[in-house]
């Protein structure tokens, strides 16, 4: 049972990956793979949720106490842009709104309750970390469980319609809003952190690349907004304002993905860093999908048809770091089985 109690906060971060790859393969036409791993998606939802609650139970001092720890803390984000992108997919996907809806209040109370219960528990801690040591990207899954916040409640307002398609569209407006807000505050420190620290290759984690997925998904979001602006006048009346910022985000994490490309040679190549499966790598599939099917809604909401080309290649890209990692997860898992420790 030392497995279970050691358990990653960021394990639902399988659940985000699979999730947005199911989703940019049913937005780009391959729906035998989209409805694959929807199907697919549920089961590790399930398995997750049951295994977090038992941990929560059987190992409460661990389980809560990790969300006071500053590199591990945040990872619990995941089990809130998990359930907001499987209520989307239940939307989309299998047209269950009902199911959508009390998804996507499951994700409110979940974002709710880990964003003032992390936070506090950081800035009351008596004993705190000095920056190198305590920030990392996974910092930044605040923002997308917050933007996945958004996305879900655009998506609903745009499908369910009247009597509370206004404020679920206000709901997703302010959760955009929030988002920008946490990546603004987030990404000085962490930029901060990589010009002016001592960086070793153990420093650059996968949820590195969440500096590129956050603003990947606060474009999707943007685009849901407006796509919904003509059920919305006060969206229509902040159009301007709603395009300038999704093309801001979209430009920021295309930037970041060279950087990110060029870190990751250094990391490997150059340092020889051991490339072995961790559960934190699910953090860097997510914003490869994320960026395909981001690109994909910007071009639908701002007719950037010279963009189209960028889905399709990323989304490739994405399909095949999910399924590296998912065999990675597998053979982690037949190797954890067959040894004794348990």
């Amino acid at each position: 049972m030392e497995r279970l109690a050691g358990l990653s906060p960021a394990y639902f971060g399988l659940v985000m990956a699979t999730g947005i790859v199911s989703l940019a393969g049913f937005m780009l036409g391959a729906d035998a793979l989209a409805y694959g791993l929807f199907y697919l998606n549920i089961a590790q939802y399930l398995v997750l949720a049951v295994l977090y609650g038992v941990r929560a139970v059987r190992y409460p001092a661990r389980f809560f106490g990790d969300m006071a720890e500053h590199l591990v803390g945040p990872g619990y984000f995941t089990a809130v842009a998990a359930t907001g992108i499987l209520a989307s997919q239940f939307l989309l996907l299998a047209g269950a709104a009902r199911i959508s809806l009390v998804l996507w209040g499951v994700a409110v109370l979940l974002w709710l309750g880990l964003t003032y219960a992390i936070f506090t528990a950081f800035t009351i801690r008596a004993e705190k970390p000095t920056l190198d040591r305590g920030i990392n990207g996974g910092w930044l899954l605040a923002v997308v469980a917050t933007q996945a916040l958004s996305v879900s409640s655009a998506l609903l307002a745009a499908r369910l319609g009247p009597p509370y398609q206004l404020e679920l569209n206000l709901m997703a407006l302010s959760a955009w809003l929030w988002g920008g807000m946490l990546y603004i505050w987030m990404i000085s420190l962490i930029f901060y952190r990589y010009a002016f620290f001592r960086f070793s290759p153990g420093d650059l984690a996968p949820p590195y690349w969440i500096n590129m997925g956050a603003m990947a998904i606060s474009t999707l979001a943007g685009a849901c907004l407006i796509l919904n602006a003509p059920d919305a006048p006060f969206l229509a009346s902040l159009l301007p304002f709603l395009k300038g910022f999704t093309v801001l985000y979209w430009a920021t994490g295309t930037w970041w993905i060279p950087m990110l490309l060029l870190l990751g040679v250094w990391r490997h190549l150059y340092k020889r860093f051991p490339l072995e499966y961790d559960p934190l790598y699910w953090g860097m599939v997510f914003p490869l999908g994320m960026y395909a099917a981001a690109t994909l809604q910007m071009n639908e909401a701002m007719a950037f048809d010279f963009l189209a080309w960028l889905p399709p290649v990323f989304f490739f890209f994405a399909v095949l770091a999910w399924a590296a990692t998912y065999f990675g997860m597998l053979r982690r898992l037949l190797r954890s089985f067959a040894s004794p420790a348990g």
